[in-house]
């Protein structure tokens, strides 16, 4: 059979959830980051999505897949009690990750997707619409 199929290849898609608690006890808000072929679609909640989406394209295998490899060391500082869970499909790949401000690693981590957790660009925190 020949052309092309209704159906988008899951290879040029991602289809994430982001659940964002800025407290232990706070209330839990959701985000959805959908695109396909490098396009953010109408289905995504988040306040900056194209940033969002140029963030895990950058990011994605190294933030969602980390490869082992020798202990890091971490600076012991504190950025806060946020926490982020991104669930979903990147590219064809399940993604269940966890995001923390814990130390260094985790603040750093945090940063270089900020957009994807709620934030806005060149933002450390998150943004609420």
């Amino acid at each position: 059979m020949t052309g092309t199929s209704a159906r988008p290849d899951a290879t040029h898609r991602v289809d994430l959830t982001i659940r964002l608690r800025e407290e232990p006890a706070a209330g839990e808000y959701v985000f959805r980051l959908v695109a396909e072929n490098g396009g953010v679609r109408a289905a995504s909640t988040l306040p900056a999505p194209a940033a969002a989406l140029e963030a895990v394209e950058q990011f994605g295998e190294d933030i969602f897949f980390p490869k082992p490899g020798p202990p890091k060391l971490c600076t012991q500082q504190y950025g806060g009690p946020q926490v982020a869970v991104v669930t979903g499909t990147f590219h064809g790949r399940p993604v269940k990750a966890v995001f923390r401000r814990t130390d260094g690693c985790e603040i750093a981590r945090w940063n270089s997707v900020t957009a994807l957790l709620g934030g806005t660009p060149g933002g450390t925190g998150t943004s609420r619409t």
